[in-house]
This record gives structure tokens, C-alpha cells and sequence, in this order.
């Protein structure tokens, strides 16, 4: 398949979804496949190319992951070993989780925390610190090892840890223990540097439906551990190849061993009805597609989408980058990694298809639910279901910045089984999985995304 079939494919898709800039790489066959279209900004064009810094969103967590590996590995840190043990400091309401949580419970969400603390600690080296300071009041949803729910939090502590670890901070760390090595040259955390390349800033579409720029670039430095990395789709490409390699760098040194590398993708729990994955590994989803094992992870900002996805063996990633909201990057990111798997491997991803419409099954699950950030409301007009997602309004109150906007109500089916599992069927998250959670037989909880959020009860309840 010629780079010339990548770019038509990339070309249409982009223009098709409506989204303002993206890049798109591809390794196989011991060859790397470019293709970009479009600009890094509506306000103040330049065209995208393979070295353009996108915001990675979560996608940053594969190098807070390795490079807690890498330390791992040198036996400066043991995965096992309490957290407590780097961040004696660490505070929670449940002090009994706080001296339990291990540092692979972070690694692989099941360390009971939230997804996110909507807290502003400064642009400092002491933000972390202060953000840790912080989880004091930070509840758990679940205890330590009991159960996988995707936490930001989680991922900023492990942060602290390579801080309090190495002596420096998180991003120095990082650079020190990945990026250099690596020869990661297009991948950064600061803004100050970051302006001197070219990057693509985000995109909201406004009423009338017309891309325009995102004035928060990504999110604080606290949250640099968990989804404050910038990086191009060169570099991206670089770092899956890294991750289907066996631990050297491009000029052979040894960065991590190659049994290191291996563990962060066999699983070490499994996650349920979710569209991310069948299980976690270290970092790591990891889920079967067509019989095939691939290994990934995803990432949002402000008006900003990034996939990376591998399949070891198939020696295969593909890094797909866009700076639109989620009517069009995301979706756009997801067409184009479900076209690479097919044309290049052979491997075909299909959505699983929704029982017809159980009003009776409907009104369990009817209502409101929230987590730390995020209240999901499921509805039914009486001939199917939607699902709506807000960021709280007292979030959006106590922030200075701009926040991405709320997503429309969406069809949502059931699936069969006696799981609870659904998926959505319409809108923004289109083939997006989740399922709802029980207690003596009534629903209390609701998944999406790999997070957890609470049933808030009726006011007659």
C-alpha cells in the first residue's frame, strides 16, 4: 500500500470530517508512511507536517509509564512497593488506601482514585507537589485493587514519584530518562518551548457550526504527567516503533530491557465492556481485534485528539493527530486507525450491533451520574435512549481558562447479555462502549471511557 493511498485516504477523511489540520503516521513493512493535510491554525495558517507538536492528552501517560519502568528496571523503584515509600506525604480521607495504594495500582487504574481534581496549582516546580497536597481531599471511588477506572489522578501521583525519585522534576525527568536517548527531538511539556516550532493549537466549532481556535493550549503543569505532553507524529511513530522494539535506541543504546518492555503489554487486569480495550496492562490498553492483540492508548485536549496503536505481531503502529474537537478529530482519528488495520493488516474492527429498544430495561438505567469533573445524564423519550455528558457547571465557574464545550445528547443501545453493556450509536462518541454497574439488583453507576461515575438519587428517592 503506497503513501500515495495513505494520503487520498487521510485527504478525504479530513475534509470530510471537517477538521483543520492533522497528521497521520504509519510503520510497516520496515517502511514509515507520512501523510498530513491542512494547518495548524484557522486564526493563523501554517501547513501541518511531520514534525507539527500536537497536544497528546493522555497519550502522554506511555511516558510517564516507561519511565517509571526505566526506573524500575534499574532497581530504583519497586512496582509492588507502596507508594507511600516515594511519597510518604501522600494523603487521602481513607488513610488505610493511602498506606495500601502500590505504585502498579497506578499504573494500571486500579488504585481506587478519581478520574481528575479540578485544582490550579501554578505553573511552578513545586505544582506537583502542591497538587499531591491536594488528594487529601481527593475520595476514592473504590479501594485499592478492587476494580479498573481510568484516573488522571493516579497518573499525576506517579509523577510525583519519578520526581521525588530522581530529584528532579517530572518533565526534566522525563527528557532525561526518554526523550534524549530516544532522540525524541519534537517532543516537549513547556509552552516556552513549544512556541518556538511549529504546533497546532486546538479547534471548537462554534453555533454555527465553524471551527474556532481553542484559547487553553493543554492543561495545567500538575496534569503534565497525565496528558501534558506535546509531540509530532514523527516523533509519535518513533516512540511505537521503541515500544516494538526490544529496549535500544536508534543508535543501539540499551534504554529499558527488552523483557521490560514486554511486561507493559501483557495484561494485568481486565477491563470491562469498553471501547479502549479488554484489559490494562502497564499503561497500556490492550485488546483483541479480529483475533489480532493490539496495544494502545488514546488522548484528548482542548480541541485536540491523539491515537497510537501497535500490534507487535504484525510489526504495525499507526499515530494518527488532529486538532478538532470530537465531532471531527476524534473521529477522524478513529476512521483513519480502523483503515490502517484493515489495509496494511488485514484486521477489520467492527462495532458490536444494539438490541432493538426495552423500554422496561430503559427506565433502569434512566438518570443522572457523576463523577469529580463530568455529569452524564441518560434519558428516554419512551422509543430509545441518550446519553448527554456536561463538564459541571461549577467547574466551568471556577476556572479562569476555556474548557471544551459539552457534548449534545446521543443515541445509545443496549447490548445483550446480562452485562449491562451498551454502546453509542450517534454523535461525538460514536462506537464508544461502556456498561452500567449494580447493587442489589439497582443501578448506581455508569462507565464511559474507562470511567467511573456515581447514580445521583432522584429527588423523590
Amino acid at each position: 500500500m503506497s503513501q500515495n493511498t495513505l494520503a487520498q485516504f487521510v485527504d478525504t477523511t479530513a475534509t470530510k470530517f471537517g477538521v483543520p489540520g492533522v497528521a497521520v503516521g504509519v510503520w510497516v513493512g520496515g517502511r514509515e508512511l507520512y501523510a498530513c493535510h491542512g494547518v495548524t491554525s484557522v486564526d493563523n495558517p501554517l501547513p501541518v507536517d511531520a514534525d507539527t507538536l500536537f497536544v497528546l492528552g493522555s497519550v502522554t501517560k506511555s511516558f510517564t509509564a516507561t519511565a517509571l519502568m526505566r526506573l524500575v528496571a534499574e532497581g530504583r523503584v519497586e512496582l509492588d512497593a507502596p507508594v507511600r515509600r516515594y511519597v510518604p506525604e501522600l494523603s487521602l480521607p481513607d488513610e488505610r488506601a493511602a498506606a495500601e495504594i502500590t505504585v502498579l495500582q497506578l499504573l494500571n487504574h486500579t488504585a481506587g482514585l478519581d478520574w481528575r481534581m479540578s485544582v490550579e496549582t501554578g505553573e511552578g516546580d513545586d505544582a506537583l507537589a502542591a497538587y499531591v497536597a491536594t488528594m487529601a481531599e481527593s475520595e476514592l471511588i473504590a479501594p485499592p485493587g478492587a476494580r479498573a477506572s481510568y484516573s488522571q489522578v493516579g497518573y499525576n501521583l506517579a509523577g510525583r514519584i519519578i520526581e521525588k525519585v530522581t530529584g528532579l522534576t517530572y518533565e526534566r525527568a522525563i527528557a532525561s530518562l526518554l526523550f534524549e536517548p530516544l532522540g525524541l527531538s519534537h517532543s516537549s511539556f513547556a509552552t516556552s518551548d513549544v512556541m518556538t516550532r511549529r504546533f497546532a493549537v486546538g479547534h471548537n466549532l462554534t453555533e454555527d457550526g465553524t471551527p474556532a481556535v481553542a484559547r487553553q493550549w493543554k492543561d495545567t503543569r500538575a496534569n503534565n504527567p497525565g496528558g501534558g505532553g506535546a509531540s509530532s507524529v514523527a516523533d509519535q511513530l518513533r516512540w511505537a516503533r521503541f515500544h516494538l522494539g526490544d529496549g535500544r535506541a536508534e543508535d543501539g543504546a540499551q534504554v529499558l530491557p527488552a523483557e521490560v518492555l514486554q511486561r507493559m503489554k501483557e495484561q494485568t487486569v481486565e477491563l470491562r465492556g469498553s471501547t479502549l480495550g479488554d484489559a490494562f496492562g502497564i499503561c497500556w490498553f490492550l485488546r483483541d481485534v479480529d483475533g489480532v492483540r493490539t496495544v494502545g492508548h488514546g488522548g484528548s485536549a482542548n480541541g485536540q485528539f491523539a491515537e497510537l496503536l501497535i500490534v507487535p505481531e504484525r510489526d504495525f503502529a499507526v499515530v494518527a493527530l488532529s486538532n478538532a474537537g470530537p465531532d471531527g478529530g476524534l473521529a477522524f482519528n478513529q476512521s483513519v486507525v480502523r483503515w490502517a488495520l484493515e489495509h496494511y493488516v488485514g484486521v477489520v474492527d467492527r462495532d458490536p450491533e444494539p438490541l432493538p429498544f426495552d423500554e422496561a430495561r430503559a427506565r433502569e438505567v434512566v438518570g443522572s451520574y457523576e463523577n469529580d469533573m463530568m455529569t452524564l445524564i441518560i434519558a428516554t423519550d419512551g422509543t430509545g435512549l441518550t446519553i448527554e455528558c456536561k463538564i459541571k457547571p461549577e467547574i466551568r465557574a471556577a476556572t479562569d481558562t476555556e474548557l471544551p464545550p459539552d457534548l449534545p445528547p446521543a443515541d445509545l443501545g443496549l447490548l445483550a447479555g446480562d452485562t449491562d453493556e451498551y454502546i453509542v450509536t450517534s454523535g461525538a462518541l460514536k462506537g464508544q462502549r461502556g456498561f452500567f454497574t449494580r447493587d442489589d439488583n439497582a443501578v448506581v453507576g455508569v462507565d464511559l471511557a474507562g470511567r467511573s461515575s456515581k447514580r445521583v438519587p432522584a429527588a423523590s428517592e
